[in-house]
């Protein structure tokens, strides 16, 4: 069984913790990682693109000229696509780019990129990150001590707000929870660092 270090917040260790290796120690599936990156990233586009056809355009409710006898091609509206100011054909329309992989390929790639991680000894597992109040520079003095001050993923159990809030300000650092793990947000970070309830959560979760 693969086996971590266990550290307080305060960067000092406090023992070892053993990790789940079909979690943890599988062999990284770089083609199913591509595949869940590619669909998170798509699901973020806004698709709120959009042009107007020739019946959004305004203008155009007379005929220009009539049917026969000017010798010019016959025309119904000056805002057809081929007059100046016309609509455009075939544009984009405001439209969703998101779409779903089954939830097996969805774990494999998580737990592909967490297996890399701790593979990398770029997974740090903590006791606790819990603060009395929102504390910025506490958190953050703490990331500094868990040689975790840039780009790092920080993986909270369920209802710790004031760790949240805590590190919300501070840049390159994402703060998410337990059960919202994902894999993008893992392959976008240098460091993950995850509370030791957070941890069980994970492996509740993708056991």
């Amino acid at each position: 069984m693969t086996s971590v270090a266990l550290y307080k917040k305060d960067g000092s260790k406090n023992g070892n913790v053993d990790l789940n290796d079909d979690i943890f120690a599988i062999e990284q599936n770089d083609s199913v990682v591509f595949d869940v990156v590619t669909m998170q990233r798509a699901s973020l586009r806004q698709g709120t693109h959009a042009v107007k056809n020739r019946h959004a355009v305004s203008g155009g409710g007379k005929k220009p000229w009539r049917q026969k006898g000017t010798g010019r091609a016959r025309q119904g509206s000056i805002r057809s696509p081929q007059f100046r100011g016309g609509g455009i054909v075939f544009g984009p329309t405001p439209r969703s780019y998101g779409y779903h992989l089954p939830k097996k390929v969805n774990r494999l790639a998580i737990k592909s990129v967490l297996s890399e991680k701790v593979a990398n000894d770029n997974f740090v597992v903590v006791d606790s990150l819990d603060f009395d109040a929102p504390k910025t520079k506490e958190f953050s003095e703490s990331l500094n001590k868990l040689n975790a001050s840039a780009k790092t993923l920080v993986v909270l159990e369920e209802d710790n707000k004031n760790a949240a809030l805590s590190a919300r300000n501070i840049s390159n650092v994402e703060v998410i929870s337990a059960k919202s793990l994902n894999t993008l947000s893992v392959v976008n970070s240098g460091k993950v660092v995850i509370t030791k309830a957070a941890l069980s959560q994970v492996e509740e979760v993708l056991a």
